[in-house]
């Protein structure tokens, strides 16, 4: 898992239940993909305010693995992307 992935470098590929989301990124490490794990509503109420939706999370990798990423994500958890 990578802190140094900027936002303008990272694409998003996942969003959906925070538990699928960290499974994702296991999956996704074990296939050599560096990824980064957001969750707006836990980042934001621990700041004090409430922001974004509760147990969503979102999934970014580098732009340059987006397409092996979103494989995965969408044979993992295919009904996620309908």
């Amino acid at each position: 898992m990578l802190n140094i992935m900027s936002e303008t470098l990272s694409k998003r590929i996942y969003t959906g239940p925070d538990s699928n989301a960290q499974y994702l990124q296991e999956l996704l490490e074990k296939a050599g993909i560096p990824s980064r794990k957001r969750n707006d509503f836990a980042s934001s109420t621990m700041a004090g305010f409430a922001k974004g939706v509760p147990g969503q999370a979102q999934i970014f990798v580098q732009a340059h693995h987006e397409g092996e990423a979103v494989k995965i994500a969408r044979s993992t958890f295919p009904k996620d992307f309908e």
